[in-house]
């Protein structure tokens, strides 16, 4: 069959959308039964839909997340306080929208990283531009930047995600260069934008891992008195899943 006019034309407006539904569609008996008005909306809805995707596609690429995490997969099964309705409603994001922020807390293993992941995936499905970073490299990144001519591109970037996930906080005591550093990111974006920090540590811990005093009162201020919490607890799921398996393997070998 010869290729329809039409379908050139929609190329040619980058309609690609509507140009591949086209091509299904003319010719077959569906498209002989629906009325104008029907097949326009059918059109339009496919390039609606693949619009949306590419949006998509780009900022989950732009985020570069940690995880392949979404909320619609999050356990609530293992026992690790996980509030199954708070969690929700932070999914929706109001509270991004609000420019507050969130702080995931627990033990190594309890899955902070996946489901701030999964915060940040459901971020960029609702057309927000979010970018991850864990916290360790990104001091040495910043660090670095500072010798390069980097420091203020970098910086600029962070200011201007709608969401920024600072993964793996306090890991280790923090320097002069990255106090300043965190400050001035969290001075960005007080007020505007939301941030979403994971940590081992309690938060009562977090002014003696910033260290000097000055510093960490500024720095809390901005990051903790507008800041929802999630606190978990409980053993690692990753040791879990190994007894687990282990267990399983045992099992299957003694029969």
């Amino acid at each position: 069959m010869l290729k329809h006019p039409t379908i050139d034309q929609l190329q040619a407006l980058g309609l690609h959308g509507m140009a591949k539904a086209f091509a299904e569609l003319v010719g077959t008996d569906e498209a002989r039964q629906l009325p104008h008005p029907d097949w326009l909306a059918l059109l339009l809805d496919r390039e609606t839909s693949l619009r949306r995707d590419k949006r998509l596609t780009t900022r989950l690429r732009a985020a570069k997340l940690r995880h392949q995490a979404s909320v619609e997969d999050v356990d609530y099964r293992t026992v690790r306080g996980l509030d199954r309705a708070l969690f929700l409603k932070l999914a929706a994001g109001d509270w991004i929208d609000a420019h507050d922020n969130l702080a995931l807390v627990g033990p190594a293993g309890v899955g902070k990283s996946w489901l701030a992941c999964a915060i940040g995936q459901k971020a960029c499905r609702d057309n927000r531009y979010v970018l991850y970073h864990r916290w360790p490299k990104l001091w040495d990144d910043l660090a670095l930047a500072r010798g390069d001519g980097r420091h203020p591109r970098i910086m600029k970037a962070l200011a201007r995600a709608d969401l920024l996930i600072l993964d793996d906080f306090g890991l280790k005591p923090l320097d002069a260069g990255a106090r300043n550093d965190l400050l001035e990111i969290l001075e960005d974006r007080y007020g505007r934008r939301s941030t979403i920090i994971t940590s081992q540590l309690p938060i009562q811990a977090w002014h003696e891992n910033i260290g000097d005093p000055t510093y960490a009162d500024a720095i809390l201020d901005r990051l903790i008195h507008n800041a929802h919490r999630i606190e978990l607890s409980g053993e690692s799921m990753r040791r879990a899943r190994a007894k687990s398996q282990k267990t399983s393997l045992t099992n299957s070998q003694g029969e």
